[in-house]
């Protein structure tokens, strides 16, 4: 897409020369199976119609059916978690699909299969766009359960996510009641957003929407804000990693694109940008998974703040990364000083908030010590065969 004739054309990019940090998800699609839930009550208490949800699952439930464990993703994710967790999810592997039955679905709000504002509104038979309603991380995680409890699954082993994917979690042990849930990883995340998060998505909002192509969330689907999604991008990039990462991998460096020679930083971020919109993301998409992640807080219509999450009865497992500025340390540590059941593990590492995604070895080594705690091995059970 060209550049709005308002601002200046963006730096010439090559996506050849951007080297760069380690891109944290692989090939993501819309791939998966199915399920459409007729009616679906939200937060608000609007109600959405024929709600489709985009899921995809490894192993197999046993005959008890309560070996599933929930994988929620983060932002901009989708439901093959195989696809930005896959040294984590398998046979042995520390999310053991042949102990477990694994789930992932695309969060409702979403572009990767799941309603959103880019689907189609069944009772009008046209695209949602702005009137698409504004949904909450409780709304997302009922939509789950109502899945879970259609494909027969009984209780819930663990939840597991990062992120948005760890928010979910924390909802999960407090407002889902079936399928039961037996305990939650909750990885990089916070019991509510600050006001430090809340900026930076409304910030990234601004850039989308200050698009002319955004049209009030009512844009073509052959003329996305491209730019605007583009620029919100980048913004995000730099959130999710640090300053001794970008120095370790950019340095001052500079790299030959088309026209001229730019910073390599530059032409990764440019890069990024650009990628972002080639793996299909909305850009409605992203302003309503931002709004919701903004109104995440335990607390909210249900009492003080440090007496709901003392209310969480479930083992929670807490992970930090030492350099994350998106959601410091600190906001784990409130979780852990008011979760009773609960124990906090600190990830040395300079990847930022992406070292959830990014360290695979250290994060598959909580959650595997974490499970073994939770679900000690019985020598005398079956296995379980993975049909992976």
């Amino acid at each position: 897409a060209s550049p709005s004739p308002r601002s200046p054309s963006p730096l010439p990019f090559s996506s050849a020369m951007a080297r760069g940090l380690a891109d944290e998800y692989g090939q993501i699609t819309s791939d998966g199976e199915t399920f459409t839930c007729e009616e679906f009550v939200l937060d608000s208490g609007r109600v959405l119609k024929q709600v489709e949800v985009r899921y995809m699952m490894w192993g197999n439930l046993n005959a008890e059916r309560d070996n599933a464990i929930v994988i929620c993703h983060a932002l901009t994710g989708n439901a093959n978690a195989q696809s930005w967790w896959s040294q984590l999810l398998g046979p042995c592997k520390a999310i053991d699909t042949q102990k477990y039955c694994v789930f992932c679905s695309n969060t409702l709000g979403g572009c990767y299969g799941t309603t959103g504002p880019a689907s189609i509104n069944p009772e009008t038979g046209k695209k949602y766009g702005s009137r698409f309603p504004r949904v909450t991380i409780r709304d997302m995680v009922r939509l789950q359960a109502t899945v879970l409890m259609h494909l027969g699954v009984k209780e819930v082993a663990c939840v597991i996510g990062g992120s948005m994917g760890g928010m979910q979690a924390l909802e999960w042990a407090i407002e889902v009641a079936s399928p039961k849930v037996r305990s939650i990883a909750s990885l990089c995340a916070s019991g509510r957003h600050q006001p430090w998060q809340i900026g930076i998505s409304e910030c990234q909002r601004a850039a989308i929407k200050a698009d002319p192509k955004w049209q009030n969330g009512d844009y073509s689907h052959d003329a996305p804000p491209v730019e605007g999604l583009r620029v919100a991008r980048m913004m995000a990039m730099l959130t999710y990693r640090t300053h001794p990462a970008y120095w370790t991998k950019f340095g001052r460096s500079l790299v030959s694109t088309h026209q001229q020679r730019v910073f390599d930083v530059e032409n990764y971020l440019h890069t990024q940008g650009h990628k972002f919109h080639s793996r299909g993301f909305d850009a409605g998409s992203y302003c309503c998974l931002t709004e919701a992640m903004d109104s995440h807080d335990v607390e909210r219509a249900r009492g003080p703040y440090f007496e709901v999450l003392k209310s969480i009865q479930v083992p929670v497992l807490l992970v930090s990364i030492s350099s994350d500025v998106l959601y410091p340390m600190s906001e784990q540590l409130e979780l852990a000083q008011n979760i009773p059941n609960s124990q906090h593990h600190l990830i040395q590492s300079d990847e930022g908030h992406d070292g959830f995604l990014l360290e695979h070895v250290k994060v598959g080594t909580l959650l595997r010590g974490f499970l073994a705690q939770m679900e000690p091995c019985d020598p005398a059970a079956p296995a379980v065969t993975a049909k992976l």
